[in-house]
């Protein structure tokens, strides 16, 4: 399988680094030089390509940003070339450029292939081009999380199918029990708003409002209150249009348009404009008697009854009481009463829905239990298969008689689900705890990592663990920082030899101290200050041949001409070809 290779990277003003390239090997590259000479900038480097956090601290003295560039060769249809050019990366002639800036204020901009980008999505490509591991790394590797997550990412499928069922069990279940929490814990509240609720529609309901019947009854009352002054006056207009009968000689507007009428009527055949007016006056005649003839009946239909209007003004006070609390006018009050019913619906149904819920919680819980069975038995399964590969590793990191283990193992509680006939605790991952333990030697009783392994040992178990995965879950580059760290002798040849193994299929970078490692290297780069304190272009160079032999010496016995750490140096190198 033909995997991405980092081929190089150039850093500028970043930490003791002024303006370096860092030429990589596609196999086993070693980097080295003195303690404080900036080898640590190439991790943080790569860092920063891949999505880190941007440290404003990082930026030299006296830069306005830092910027670190990189060139990484991608196979033909990789996943993360197809993520880089749907973020509209193009590749340069078969290679990914990634460019990282971070100004000396703290603002970071990213670039991948030619386009600007959020960091994130540095980021999703990390996962897919680069295992990095330093000592924090190993800290991590102590959490009891993480390891249950390494032991479910060597499992793959074998674990992943049930975990994935698992979740989605899991996330049914909290939300059913959050429903159900919600309508217990708040019964007495949901009470009292039923109670009130039923108030409201009690009083509503005695009251029996119709649509519109507050505006026609403000009508009425308007007109039974004027009865008498809209009497009088009606029938003063009556008789200004239609006269009085007892006044024979009165004359009235009826009258007068009638004798208009008459005066054209006889002369109208001699002109048509005059019989056009004849016209309009008789139609004047006719609205009139209309007018005269309703006023007249408005007249003797107007009730001025007070018992009448005692009664309006009592229905509108009734209807005025609902308004105050429910609405702003009767429709308003309906709508409330409608919407009110369907509430007080819902709150009397939850006595139903609470039993409704609990029996679905009972039978996810159920569920999930046996889900989560399925899940412990797929673990032990793998952890069997894990420790027994990180074991054979150990084996060949002068740790000959370790024996790496897993302890699975499940907490008691009585508010969780049943599982192998206990009732235990239970998370979004299942109900186990996964413990990475280590017996160093014959005879010891296996330990967590955490308390049985030394730093030499925990940085092994890590190249260990690191090895099997890229056996099962391969990563095109591994950078190791400091991972031989506690490390000497016997032990750091094996750790030289295993790191150059591992570097047959995969890139492999190491930011080293130990000559022994560094021997098995199929490139070294030192990294050297000038006399200023910082690391130029010249400062980061590929050794070969005699520069590579004096670099062992020195990293040997501090002495670049020692005959003795010459020939010892050279044994290494030896002994490190002969073993490829």
């Amino acid at each position: 399988m033909v995997l991405s290779v980092l081929e190089e990277m150039r850093i500028r003003s970043l930490g003791v680094i002024d303006d370096a390239v860092v030429e990589l090997s596609p196999g086993f590259t070693a980097v080295t030089g003195e303690t404080g000479a900036g080898k640590t900038m190439v991790v943080t480097s790569l860092g920063l390509l891949l999505g880190g956090r941007a440290d404003p601290a990082l930026v030299r003295i006296g830069a306005k940003n830092a910027v670190v560039e990189g060139r990484i060769a991608m196979p033909d249809g990789a996943s993360a070339v197809v993520r880089a050019e749907e973020a509209g990366a193009e590749l340069d002639d078969g290679a990914l450029l990634i460019s990282r800036t971070v100004s000396a204020e703290g603002r970071s901009r990213a670039h991948l292939g030619g386009r600007s980008v959020p960091v994130g999505v540095l980021a999703e490509l990390a996962d897919e081009l680069v295992a990095v591991h330093g000592q924090t790394d190993q800290q991590g590797l102590l959490k009891l999380s993480r390891q249950r997550a390494a032991l479910d990412r060597y499992a793959g499928d074998a674990v992943a199918v049930p975990l994935a069922k698992y979740g989605e069990a899991y996330r049914r279940l909290r939300a059913v029990a959050v429903a159900l929490d919600e309508i217990v814990t708040r019964a007495r509240e949901r009470a009292q708003e039923a109670d009130l609720l039923r108030y409201g529609l009690d009083e509503i309901a005695g009251v029996e409002p119709r649509a519109g019947e507050d505006v026609e009854l403000a009508e009425e009352a308007e007109r039974l209150g004027h009865a008498e002054a809209l009497a009088s006056a009606a029938t003063a207009a009556h008789a200004a249009l239609a006269g009085n009968p007892e006044d024979l000689e009165g004359v009235d507007a009826s009258t007068l348009v009638a004798g208009a009428h008459r005066a054209l009527e006889a002369v109208r055949a001699h002109d048509p404009a005059l019989a056009a007016l004849a016209d309009r006056i008789g139609e004047i005649g006719i609205l009139l008697g209309d007018v005269a003839g309703e006023l007249a009946g408005y007249a003797d239909d107007l009730d001025a009854d007070p018992l009448r209007l005692s009664a309006v003004e009592e229905r509108r006070a009734a209807l005025t009481a609902l308004t105050r609390k429910y609405g702003e006018d009767i429709a308003s009050v309906l709508a409330w009463a409608e919407q009110s019913a369907q509430r007080l619906t819902e709150l009397d149904g939850d006595d139903e829905r609470i039993e409704e819920l609990t029996a679905e919680r009972d039978a996810l819980r159920v569920e999930l239990g046996g889900l989560a069975q399925a899940l412990t038995e797929a673990r032990r399964e793998a952890a069997e298969r894990f420790a027994a590969a990180v074991t054979a590793e150990l084996g060949s990191l002068a740790m000959p008689h370790a024996r790496v283990s897993f302890e699975i193992r499940q907490t008691v509680d009585p508010e969780g689900v049943e599982v192998g006939g206990r009732t235990v605790a239970y998370g979004p991952s299942g109900v186990d705890e996964v413990e990475l333990l280590l017996a160093p030697h014959p005879g010891a009783p296996p330990r967590p990592i955490a308390k049985g392994a030394s730093g030499g040992e925990l940085s092994r178990v890590m190249l260990a663990v690191e090895v099997v995965f890229a056996g099962t879950d391969p990563v095109p580059t591994y950078l190791f920082d400091e991972v031989d760290a506690g490390v000497g002798g016997k032990a750091a040849v094996e750790i030289g030899r295993r790191l150059a193994r591992l570097a047959r299929s995969a890139q492999v970078v190491v930011v080293t101290h130990l000559p022994q490692v560094a021997a098995f290297a199929d490139r070294q780069l030192l990294v050297e200050k000038t006399n200023d304190g910082s690391v130029t272009r010249s400062g980061v160079k590929v050794l070969e041949g005699e520069d590579r032999v004096r670099e062992l010496s020195r990293m040997l016995a501090g002495q670049e001409d020692s005959e003795t750490a010459r020939a010892h140096a050279e044994e290494l190198l030896a002994a490190a070809r002969a073993d490829a």
